[in-house]
């Protein structure tokens, strides 16, 4: 008769506490418990600041300094730790555990060679010879697919996608062989396709190895698609766990609930303007005149001898009013389209017009003009807002740069912007480390439409918030535009959120237009394959379907 194998991670009574001299002690965990058996995925999922990354760095021991932290029992593949001074952390670590951290941008050294870091933990913990490193690397990297992989080596980070860094993680994280695998956000910054990728990889190596995978995402879709068990975190609580259908099928706690609710996997409907904002005429009825032609546009970019072709033979029009989606996989000419619309390059051919008149590349009076009509919400808000000013001089600086009012204007202006967004006054006093990731979205919310501009040109303006967050700004910006007219043209990976919030969607795939139209008949009735890949990639479909 066998024996069972030990789980992969049993925490009991585990609780966090972080210390700091200007807000002093803030609990982070109360008293959690948690099994993770071998070969099973445990989806972690709650808002931002439930604890989920905190539970997930606490299980492998890499807690920050200022971290106050207890538990009554914790075991690592059987391995029973006294405390987070246990010698045994450091052997576990680079063997028995492993992690997949969020950013791959931010946890590859960029000046040393994939082949170098990646070979690192097995030589120094004695678990490979350099040569048996590198064989093993190689076929690793095969696995995670990726091609070429003894080129990939030889690489650097920059010269990889997103998609490619991620699959190099994965490489390395089970190059030991590990019995327990954090996967904190391991897919946020991946459009739909390559998320399927990368998370199918992770299933089949997770089934190989019998790897025991705790999964921190905000993303339900993914957590109800790809785990067994979910548990709900709320403030430093675990207030739901169960099997992930069961979960989904009938939530038994009220927050729970809500974070269901709000996921954009789980919704076909567009989302309508809150019955408290005073929707524009022209809002309900666009007069047909676009505020936005784009025609026959080309770019391609020069690498040495090579052309790469961004954007090939692009046209579409946006009407007041309304949004376009404008969706497509990494590499499809979404973010070189960005740039266009917003002046920071210039096309190779064709024409970009906003009320008739084309985008202007020099001349600051003909800029100045051009940016009272279009501004840009970038995709992360912890770094496009400048460290150094408080939200204030951050929201009145285009004012300051373009319009230069009176002191006792320029405070009225900042203030109705603030408030727009739903932010009370005295947060101008603020600055971007006091505010969370949705307050930092609505302030550069607020600094794109302080001019009153009739173009927002929105680069993945939600994919870094969590579900309910991302829903409290989708909806925002629903009432923004029927409050003020707006026009936007939302660029994005997550098809799910296109379906809340555009009017219209043009897929883009290798540079081109393969499918443009409504909403409703692009995704319910698509005709290109490129829509269909998106479409079947999109987290929870299937489930949602059921």
């Amino acid at each position: 008769m066998s024996v069972p194998a030990a789980p992969a991670l049993e925490v009991e009574g585990l609780t966090v506490d972080y210390r700091s001299r200007r807000v002093g002690t803030r609990t982070a965990l109360e008293p959690v418990s948690l099994t993770v058996q071998p070969g099973e995925v445990v989806a972690l999922v709650g808002e931002s600041g439930s604890g989920k990354t905190t539970l997930g760095m606490a299980a492998i021991g890499l807690l920050a300094p200022n971290a106050v932290a207890g538990f009554d029992r914790l075991e690592l593949g059987g391995t029973p730790l006294r405390g987070w001074r246990d010698p045994a952390w450091r052997q576990l670590r680079g063997t028995a555990v492993a992690l997949v951290p969020q950013d791959p941008g931010v946890s590859l050294n960029p000046v040393r060679r994939i082949g170098s870091q990646a070979a690192e933990h097995l030589v120094a913990h004695g678990l490979a010879t350099a040569r048996a490193a590198r064989e093993r690397l190689v076929a690793l990297l095969d696995e995670v697919g990726l091609d070429h992989p003894e080129q990939r080596l030889a690489q650097y980070p920059h010269e990889l996608s997103g998609g490619q860094q991620q699959r190099v993680l994965l490489a390395m994280a089970f190059a030991s062989n590990p019995r327990l695998l954090v996967a904190d956000e391991p897919t946020s910054g991946l459009d739909v396709t390559v998320q399927r990728a990368v998370l199918d990889r992770l299933d089949a190596l997770r089934e190989e190895h019998r790897t025991g995978v705790l999964l921190i995402t905000h993303d339900l879709g993914v957590a109800v698609e790809r785990a067994d068990r979910i548990v709900v975190l709320q403030q430093g609580r675990i207030v739901e766990q169960g099997r992930a259908a069961e979960v989904v099928a009938a939530p038994r706690d009220a927050y729970t609930r809500r974070l269901l609710a709000a996921a954009p996997s789980f919704h076909s409907d567009r989302l309508a303007p809150s019955p408290d904002v005073e929707v524009r005429a022209e809002s309900k009825h666009p007069d047909g005149r676009p505020v936005l032609v784009v025609e026959g546009v080309r770019k391609a970019f020069h690498r040495g001898r090579t052309v790469v072709q961004a954007l090939d033979d692009v046209s579409f029009a946006l009407q007041r009013g309304r949004t376009l989606g404008i969706v497509g996989e990494s590499g499809s000419g979404k973010s070189t389209l960005a740039r266009l619309l917003i002046g920071l390059e210039r096309p190779d051919a064709g024409t970009i017009e906003v009320h008739g008149e084309p985008v202007p590349h020099r001349g600051r009076r003909a800029l100045r003009a051009y940016r009272d009509h279009v501004q840009l919400v970038y995709q992360n808000p912890y770094a496009s807002l400048d460290p150094r000013f408080s939200v204030f001089d951050t929201v009145a600086e285009p004012l300051r740069n373009y319009r230069r009012p009176d002191r006792a204007a320029l405070r009225r202006q900042v203030t109705a912007a603030l408030d727009a967004v739903a932010l009370p006054a005295d947060t101008g006093r603020r600055r971007p480390h006091e505010l969370s990731g949705g307050q930092r979205q609505r302030v550069a919310i607020a600094r794109a439409i302080v001019l009153r501009p009739d173009l927002l040109v929105l680069d993945e303006p939600v994919s870094a918030l969590d579900v309910s967050v991302q829903a409290q700004i989708l909806q925002l910006l629903v009432d923004l535009q029927a409050e003020y007219g707006l026009s936007y043209a939302f660029i994005t990976h997550d098809l799910a959120v296109v379906r809340q919030i555009a009017d219209e969607v043009a897929v883009v795939a290798a540079g081109r237009i393969v499918e443009a139209g409504p909403v409703e008949r692009v995704f319910d009735r698509p005709a290109a394959a490129e829509t269909v890949r998106l479409l079947e990639a999109i987290p929870g479909r299937r489930l949602a379907a059921l």
